[in-house]
C-alpha cells in the first residue's frame, strides 16, 4: 500500500491514471475516496495523485493543532517522494486552503490552481461553525454528526429532491457502518487548521493561473469567501454555480468535471 512519511508522519496516497500530475486535497472530515466521481472523468486525462490528509483516513492522525501551512507541507512532501514538480492542484474547502499554502510556500511545484469554496480568511461566524463541528463530533453518533454535516453543505435544490434526500438518508446510516471513521483529535486538529487559515494578503503574490469556483447558496463557505479569493489572486479566474451550496460539485457534477478538464487543458 502507497504510505510515504512526510513532515514526521505517515501519509497515505494512491494514484490513478497517466498524464500531467494532478493532486486532489480533500476537505475537512473527508478522505481521499470521496474524489471518486471526478477521478473516474479526469484519471483519463491526467495522472491523479490522491491523498488522505493528516487525520482522516489512512493517514497517520496525530494530536493537534494542525495547521494549512503544516498539510501544505505533508503534501509537498509526498510530491518530492515522487520527484513531481511543476504539478496541477484542485483542492475543495480546506483542500482548496492547503493548495493555496501549497502555491505560497512550495511555488516551485505548483503549475496552476483550481480552488473549490475556499476561503482566505475565517470571520467570526466561519470560526464558531468549525467550533461548532468540533462539539458536534465529541457528541453525537456517526450518523448525527453525518446529518450535520449534510446540512452545512447540501442546497435547497438537493433537499428538495426525492431521490437525492433518500441518498442523504441512506449516506448518514453508512456512516454508522464506516470501517475507518475519523477520530475526534483529527477533526479538531483539522478545525484549528481551518480556523487560523489567514493568507489574504499572502495571496496577492501567488503568480500562479487559478481558477476559483463556489456555490451560490453555499451556506458552510458563504460566496463571498470565493469571491475574496479570487479577487486576492492576480491570475484567476471566478465562476459560481447558481442554486448551489457547499457541494456544487456534486450538485453540477457532469459540468463542473468538464469544467475542470477543460479550463486544465487550456492554460
Amino acid at each position: 500500500m502507497p504510505f510515504v512519511s512526510s513532515n514526521g508522519i505517515q501519509l497515505y496516497y494512491e494514484e490513478r491514471g497517466q498524464g500531467t500530475p494532478l493532486l486532489l486535497i480533500m476537505g475537512i472530515t473527508a478522505a481521499s475516496p470521496v474524489w471518486e466521481k471526478h477521478v473516474e472523468f479526469w484519471e483519463k486525462s491526467f495522472r491523479c495523485i490522491l491523498v488522505d490528509n493528516r487525520g482522516v483516513g489512512k493517514s497517520e492522525k496525530p494530536p493537534g493543532p494542525y495547521t494549512t501551512a503544516m498539510m501544505a507541507d505533508d503534501c509537498a512532501g509526498i510530491l518530492n517522494h515522487l520527484g513531481l514538480k511543476e504539478v496541477d492542484v484542485v483542492g475543495v474547502s480546506m483542500g482548496s486552503t492547503i493548495a493555496q499554502q501549497l502555491a505560497i510556500r512550495h511555488a516551485a511545484l505548483v503549475t496552476k490552481m483550481v480552488l473549490m469554496c475556499p476561503w482566505a480568511r475565517c470571520d467570526a461566524k466561519a470560526k464558531s461553525i468549525f467550533l461548532h463541528m468540533k462539539d458536534c463530533k465529541a457528541r453525537l453518533k456517526p450518523e448525527e454528526f453525518s446529518t450535520y454535516v449534510q446540512l452545512l453543505i447540501w442546497s435547497k435544490k438537493t433537499w428538495d429532491d426525492e431521490a437525492a434526500y433518500e441518498q442523504l438518508l441512506e449516506d448518514r446510516n453508512n456512516a454508522a457502518l464506516d470501517p475507518n471513521p475519523q477520530p475526534l483529535i483529527g477533526l479538531e486538529g483539522q478545525a484549528d487548521a481551518c480556523i487560523n487559515h489567514s493568507v489574504l494578503e499572502e495571496l496577492k503574490q501567488v503568480a500562479h493561473r487559478t481558477l476559483v469556483v463556489g456555490g451560490e447558496e453555499d451556506e458552510f463557505t458563504p460566496v463571498w469567501m470565493a469571491r475574496e479569493v479570487a479577487a486576492a489572486i492576480p491570475n484567476s479566474k471566478l465562476h459560481i454555480y447558481p442554486e448551489s451550496g457547499h457541494a456544487f460539485h456534486w450538485e453540477n457534477l457532469e459540468a463542473f468535471n468538464q469544467l475542470v478538464l477543460d479550463w486544465l487543458k487550456k492554460q
